[in-house]
């Protein structure tokens, strides 16, 4: 079976920064510090594979001489952040390999760690993506969807109290126990700081095009407020088609824990069905076997779950129209045929403001036509920073 392009990962730590400016003028062969420490810790330069086509990272992945998992030949992977990439989600523990590390024979289908001077790895999980298999509205068919159940139950088990390890958000931005309105509260200053403030300047213009401003976000606190309170458990928060991994035996691996936090459960459910795009029986089935499997380990995990998972799943709505009509306007470069990329970008904003319209309290929601309108002059206003290296 394929090997899958998201896959588990090790953060390299000998970043120069703006090396992803830098790079545009080298050659990949040359230039990339993860493709240097990958040749050096494999030994041959011909077994890296890579660099893996990912949002977020350049990624090589090699085999290490003598490492064997399971009685087989294994691979490792070595990722680069890129430097000048925008990021729209919290992150919460210091390490994700030792995150990996800690939830060893407590979380099942999580990649194994090898230590390599000092440094862990994970190990690359050989198999497809459950999006590459069983695209986004499809049925996951049932052996997959059980183990995605018994992922949740897992997780449920996993509290503060139990996993004492290096955590990088600060003490405000960890309500107690408990809090879920005090949790949201914080992922909603989140998006609004540091996805809509922070990118305010060069975004201004297609956000008020959009009809999206501040007071959008007193719109989404006023629709969300007063969840009930639920006991708090780890979190992946970012359970998608593309963060499962099926390997040839069937099993179900869950890969990129870099968004794991602790707080709300039904949270995570909610993300889960956002983004995994299920038929409606299965999205329905999903939250029902969700509530009984959590109920089982941790009594209150599902409290109030009829009003408040519509609530959370406003919030993602709300959340994906910040960072999506930063992602669409970034992107429009991307494409050779720029009417037919302007036309996709307009029709999926459109589809975006409409689902987000409630929680924002839009009174109207423009036109694609419109979005196509904005998008247009954005891009044509914005040429002198694409040539001068920005993107």
């Amino acid at each position: 079976m394929r090997a899958s392009r998201g896959v588990a990962c090790f953060h390299f730590c000998i970043l120069r920064k703006g090396a992803r400016r830098e790079r545009r003028a080298m050659s990949p062969e040359s230039d990339s510090y993860a493709r240097l420490w990958s040749v050096e810790a494999s030994g041959n330069a011909d077994v890296v594979e890579g660099p893996l086509r990912g949002y977020h990272h350049e990624t090589y992945v090699f085999p290490l001489p003598g490492a064997v998992g399971a009685g087989q030949s294994v691979r490792w992977k070595c990722r680069e952040p890129y430097s000048d990439l925008l990021w729209f989600d919290r992150r919460c523990f210091a390490s994700e390999e030792q995150l990996l590390t800690a939830l060893s024979g407590r979380i099942s289908g999580i990649p194994d760690i090898f230590q390599v001077s000092g440094t862990g790895l994970q190990r690359f999980i050989e198999g497809g993506t459950l999006g590459s298999l069983h695209k986004s509205t499809r049925k996951v068919p049932d052996d997959l969807f059980d183990q995605i159940i018994g992922l949740f139950g897992e997780l449920t088990r996993v509290t503060p109290e139990t996993l004492p390890i290096d955590r990088m958000c600060k003490l405000e931005d960890r309500p107690p126990d408990g809090d879920t309105d005090g949790f949201l509260e914080r992922l909603i200053q989140f998006a609004e700081q540091r996805v809509y403030v922070q990118n305010l300047e060069r975004f201004k213009f297609l956000f008020e095009a959009l009809g999206v401003d501040g007071d959008s976000f007193k719109s989404l606190r006023k629709h969300v407020s007063g969840l009930k309170e639920r006991p708090f458990c780890l979190l992946h928060a970012d359970l998608h088609r593309e963060n499962f991994i099926v390997d040839s035996e069937r099993k179900l691996w869950t890969i990129d824990w870099e968004l794991a936090m602790f707080g709300d459960p039904l949270y995570d459910l909610a993300t889960h069905l956002y983004l995994m795009r299920y038929p409606l029986r299965q999205e329905r089935r999903m939250a029902e076997q969700w509530c009984t499997t959590v109920e089982k380990i941790r009594p209150g995990s599902s409290n109030g779950v009829e009003v408040d998972l519509p609530r959370l799943l406003d919030y993602k709505r709300a959340q994906s129209v910040f960072t999506d009509v930063i992602r669409e306007a970034l992107s429009l470069d991307a494409e050779p045929d720029h009417r037919r990329r302007l036309a996709r970008a307009g029709a999926k904003l459109r589809r975006i403001l409409a689902d987000a319209a409630l929680p924002l309290g839009l009174d109207s929601v423009p036109s694609a036509g419109r979005i196509v309108t904005a998008l247009e002059q954005w891009h044509h206003d914005h040429a002198s920073d694409r040539s001068s290296g920005w993107q």
